[in-house]
């Protein structure tokens, strides 16, 4: 009996390991090529825009490519090798693995090109550097910065909000999967109540994206940089930018903001230098890349004069909704004060920078309140 049951158990065990699911393109717009490259790109592998190991098998008419399951729902979007080239959708494609073994039938409709995209930056948008130097990592990066629209005609000081996937921050003509517009929400700010802001943006290293923004190893997805990544903002970054720039320089008024990878390398900058990040901006957090991140919580939650905002949809996925929650109480019961600490959850809210764009304004405006 005791047999039976363990082969029982086997079973149940290899046919979830097994579980997966097809992708197969069949359907194809008319500027592409036949014998054109696909890949499927997503945060799955950190939105690299094509790797080698996720280029779709082409035979006959048609592309194909098998996933395994994954604890979480994906997001991804098709490209033929990079985000010059990326399919000329407006929100991203998402999957959640409801079956052991599942085929989806794709159609792409258009391929974008770069030529099309023009750029959305407004003005008072510039790039800081276009090489950066990161001593920690050895490798540079561009750097973008936001000025406030009276930034060049007065003497004020200002906030600062460093932010991160600079890619996708203020331009859609360098964003891979839509740009937050925080040029344009911060412009707004400025111009219903004068409030200005210096914004940081710090664009993603590709492949190394999930590497930088965490802190803790995953084995299937890398990590463990994010030490040496946060040292680097806060160390040189910030003081090569209030060397430079009339900033306020206090924990008070800087801010660190960012999304997914984005928001776990922002809650554990939040709780490393509690001294210096006041003001942290929580945006669909990927808890779920270490279990580390909850228990790191509980030795460093009690801090004073922080605040925190959270935010998620709620169809990003139960598990992911859940983590976030289960790290607020963590928090909350571990020292944190209740009243620095904002949750918002999204009816029908989903995974992309829509979600991360539309509550920008709410974020900032609830983290600078006086």
């Amino acid at each position: 009996m005791k047999n039976k049951y363990s082969f029982i158990l086997f079973l149940l065990f290899t046919s979830f390991f097994y579980a997966q699911v097809t992708f197969v393109i069949n359907e194809f717009p008319e500027n592409s090529s036949k014998n054109t490259s696909v890949f499927i790109s997503g945060d799955f592998e950190g939105w690299t825009g094509g790797q080698e190991k996720y280029k779709l098998i082409h035979k006959n008419d048609t592309y194909s490519i098998t996933l395994p399951i994954q604890k979480e729902p994906i997001n991804f979007k098709f490209t033929q090798g990079s985000w010059e080239t990326v399919e000329n959708i407006t929100h991203n494609r998402t999957y959640h693995f409801i079956s052991k073994k599942d085929s989806v039938k794709i159609k792409i409709i258009n391929w974008k090109k770069s030529s099309n995209k023009k750029s959305t930056a407004a003005k008072n948008v510039s790039i800081l550097s276009e090489d950066f130097y990161i001593k920690q990592l050895d490798r540079k990066r561009k750097i973008w910065i936001y000025l406030p629209p009276d930034y060049d005609n007065s003497q004020k000081s200002y906030p600062v909000i460093y932010m991160h996937d600079g890619q996708n921050l203020f331009d859609n003509a360098t964003s891979y999967v839509g740009e937050w517009e925080v040029d344009e929400t911060l412009n707004k700010i400025f111009n219903e109540n004068r409030n200005g802001f210096i914004v940081i943006g710090i664009n993603n290293g590709g492949v190394i994206r999930m590497d930088e923004y965490s802190p803790w190893k995953n084995k299937k997805y890398g990590g463990g940089e994010g030490d040496a990544y946060i040292d680097f903002i806060t160390k040189d970054l910030k003081s090569y930018v209030d060397k430079r720039y009339r900033t306020l320089s206090d924990k008070e008024n800087t801010a660190i903001i960012g999304s997914s990878m984005g928001g776990l390398i922002s809650y554990y900058a939040g709780l490393k230098y509690p001294e210096i990040y006041g003001k942290v901006g929580v945006f669909s957090p990927s808890f779920w890349f270490s279990k580390s991140s909850f228990e790191y919580a509980k030795k460093r939650s009690k801090i004073i004069n922080t605040k925190m905002y959270f935010l998620i949809g709620d169809q990003e996925g139960k598990n992911e909704v859940r983590d976030m929650e289960k790290m607020i109480s963590l928090m909350k019961n571990n020292g944190f004060p209740n009243n620095n600490m904002f949750k918002k959850i999204i009816p029908n809210g989903q995974h992309n920078e829509a979600l991360w764009r539309d509550n920008l304004k709410d974020a900032v405006l609830w983290l600078f309140k006086e």
